[in-house]
């Protein structure tokens, strides 16, 4: 790698981690805001949701998936010019979001567009060149996202009547199928690996079949969920997707990491995943909870607690520093899991709920500046020897 690489653009989990974090906070603050009166013009629920998908979790997205492509084919990581224009591209698209209500919105569309296609050109070209066939779904998802992108752009320009709502719905559980791909592939492998370093005999146990039912029915939930929310067979998929997904979360080992901060946090943020669709198939068949609450256990929950967690160990790994979560650290996976656990439960506080929603952006937005602050320094300096 050039030495005249700046270090923020030496590898793409430096800058996107580091933005990634600072978005967290700046895209809830305004949304509370709006929430309480006061937001800037053009700032809806929709766009709410879509930044918190394109935005953020896509933003994590590409800081891990290109940094891990390197690994997966040997090639050198995507570096220095590249890199950064998928930076600026991403932040054109986030620029372009918050001026909507000023911007044409077609223009909007087409910067926003900008960080998808590229995200997929340089991931494209990686997994490609570097034949690593067993990373092509991985390829197929992230030119699905780019596609939905459009769709709600389409949408919240009425070239299609409703297709910004229905592709955030899509959108999510397009996210949501690409972190249980991912889970799958460095979580047992992660408690194996220290499991092995602590003397331990019983390793997690992975079964392919449980893995590709577990995927498939998470496409079908989401499937289902997009174009038939109220139906029957949308709440019995979602029960059957949460059995199949905590059977594979118990196979893990997860109680044998407890005493290990930064691994656990994997197991308890995938642990989101079987909950919420427990959650969403409650509210089909409309037992106790609401579909918001079913919703922010599959974003805020599955989604977030796991970006948190990818993030925080990735980061430590990929600089040299050793796998030890700091303090202040698992503070802030703590406060995230209240700050999810509150906005879950909210719906059913009744006239006490816009204080939940306040309290739980509070432990959202405490748990990112915790990250913010622990990781700037990491991000933005020289890997340790």
């Amino acid at each position: 790698m050039n030495s005249k690489t700046p270090v923020l653009l030496g590898y793409a989990f430096r800058p996107f981690f580091l933005l990634n974090g600072i978005f967290a906070i700046v895209v809830v603050v305004i949304w509370i805001a709006t929430l309480h009166g006061s937001g800037l013009p053009g700032i809806t629920p929709m766009w709410h949701s879509h930044e918190m998908l394109v935005g953020f979790a896509m933003a994590a997205v590409a800081g891990f998936s290109l940094t891990a492509v390197a690994n997966w084919t040997g090639r050198p990581a995507v570096h220095g010019v590249p890199l950064g224009l998928l930076v600026f591209s991403w932040l054109a698209g986030r620029l372009a979001m918050l001026l909507t209500a000023w911007l044409p919105g077609t223009l909007v569309g087409l910067l926003d567009m900008l960080f998808p296609i590229l995200l997929c050109v340089l991931l494209g070209r990686e997994i490609i060149e570097g034949r690593s066939r067993r990373n092509y779904q991985l390829l197929v998802i992230m030119v699905t996202l780019a596609l939905l992108n459009v769709l709600y752009h389409l949408g919240v320009n009425q070239h299609i009547a409703g297709a910004d709502r229905l592709a955030i719905y899509l959108l999510i559980h397009t996210v949501l199928l690409l972190v249980a791909i991912i889970a799958a592939r460095i979580i047992p492998a992660f408690t194996g690996n220290w499991l092995r370093q602590q003397g331990h005999k019983e390793m997690p146990v992975v079964y392919d079949n449980v893995n590709h039912a577990a995927l498939l029915l998470t496409i079908l939930v989401g499937l289902a969920a997009s174009f038939a929310p109220a139906h029957p067979l949308t709440g019995i998929l979602a029960f059957l997707a949460a059995l199949v997904h905590g059977f594979r979360l118990s196979r893990w080992r997860a109680f044998s990491t407890t005493v290990n901060p930064l691994l656990f946090v994997l197991h308890a943020a995938y642990a989101w995943f079987p909950v919420a669709y427990v959650l969403l198939g409650c509210s089909v068949f409309g037992w106790l909870f609401t579909p918001t609450t079913a919703l922010h256990a599959l974003t805020m929950g599955a989604i977030g607690t796991m970006v948190m967690a990818v993030t925080t160990r990735v980061a430590l790994g990929h600089t040299g520093r050793p796998l030890q979560a700091a303090r202040a650290t698992v503070v802030a996976y703590w406060l995230l899991m209240i700050a999810v656990l509150i906005r879950v439960l909210g719906p059913l506080t009744g006239d006490g709920y816009l204080l939940m929603i306040d309290l739980s952006a509070a432990g959202w937005i405490a748990a990112f500046g915790i990250f913010v602050w622990v990781y700037w320094p990491i991000l933005a300096r020289p890997r340790v020897s």
